[in-house]
């Protein structure tokens, strides 16, 4: 009589193309990550970045938090799966993007603050006074004039106005009788590691405050997260100065945190100082990298380092308690990133 260890060896090796493993239940994963694509990142993270949660990536610009999250899509998108990038300060470059790998057409790019570039352009249009205006209107027959023209009273009216309208405010010379309101201008705002966006890529040409810009990155947020079918989001502020990434509140953190743990999504903010506090599960600190010295006349790329900061769960192997004192884990990796023109070495 044939064992039943036998049978379900039979079956399963029948089942193998169809239904692999069958009748072998699947492991369990208590805390599920995602691989990052950079192997010695993922050695320190064992395994890669947690699903169904928050991870933040702390550092200053050329720290290489956007390669890291850049390498991070580009390993999803390549399985098939869909991806968001939220762009608050509008920096996002899809070219180097898909240099790195990422499957643009599984990657929505969220830009903020483009739209109110476009509308403040086309209210200005919109308020720009055609030639028909300019045009004088015909008479018409009246008491007043020798009755083939308007009243002098109507033609003085609006005619200061109008004046004003093709004069500028420097060459229009107050009168001594009036007193003049003092007009208080307000001081001009120049945010830091952030540059302007040219206008014929729907952007602006001076710096303005981010709140706006980045209230509606957290709007657009909400709704991908309650939409689902993401399987990371990004949600980059490194552009944008610590005192305006502070201020948003830690209720909306812990919302994101909350909405990320029901969908299963990898979600990662990229700050230049902490903001999520204790909503991040996970929170990687990384620093300026230096220069490779390969060729001495060539820029060739940059060698990062990374420092794992915070993270809220440890894996611990068993509940029992070594007599020794256990090696501690290594905390640092370190990665390099090279140009393009470098090629492969």
């Amino acid at each position: 009589m044939t064992s039943s260890a036998t049978i379900r060896v039979q079956l399963e090796a029948t089942l193998a193309n169809r239904i692999p493993s069958a009748l072998t239940p699947a492991k369990k994963v208590l805390r599920p990550v995602a691989p990052t694509g950079v192997a010695a990142v993922d050695e320190v993270l064992k395994g890669g970045l947690p699903v169904g949660a928050i991870t933040e990536m702390i550092g200053r610009e050329c720290s290489g938090r956007t390669s890291l999250a850049l390498s991070f899509l580009a390993n999803l998108t390549q399985s098939a799966k869909v991806c968001a990038w939220i762009d608050v300060a509008d920096v996002f470059n899809p070219e180097s993007a898909a240099a790195a790998g990422v499957d643009l057409s599984r990657l929505l790019w969220v830009r903020c603050g483009v739209l109110a570039d476009k509308l403040q352009r086309a209210t200005k249009e919109q308020f720009t006074l055609p030639d028909k205006y300019l045009v004088s209107p015909p008479t018409k027959k009246g008491l007043h004039g020798g009755g083939y023209s308007p009243h002098p009273r109507g033609e003085v009216k609006g005619l200061s106005g109008a004046v004003s309208t093709f004069l500028r405010e420097e060459m229009i010379a107050p009168r001594c009788a009036e007193p003049q309101p003092r007009v208080r201008r307000e001081p001009e705002v120049f945010e830091p590691n952030q540059r302007p966006v040219p206008k014929k890529w729907g952007g602006h040409t001076t710096p303005r405050k981010p709140w706006s810009r980045i209230e509606q990155a957290l709007q657009s947020t909400d709704l991908i997260l309650q939409g689902g079918g993401f399987s990371a989001i990004v949600l980059d502020m490194g552009s944008i100065a610590p005192e305006h990434a502070s201020r948003v509140q830690l209720a909306t953190w812990f919302r994101y945190r909350a909405s990320a743990e029901k969908t299963q999504v990898s979600f990662v903010l990229l700050t230049q100082h902490s903001c999520a506090k204790s909503s991040a599960e996970l929170v990687l600190r990384l620093y300026p990298g230096d220069p490779l010295n390969d060729d001495a006349t060539v820029f060739t790329g940059f060698e990062h380092r990374v420092e794992v900061a915070r993270r809220r769960f440890t894996q611990t192997p068993s509940n029992a308690v070594p007599l020794r004192k256990p090696p501690q884990n290594a905390n640092v990796a370190s990665w390099s990133t090279r140009s393009t023109w470098a090629g492969v070495r």
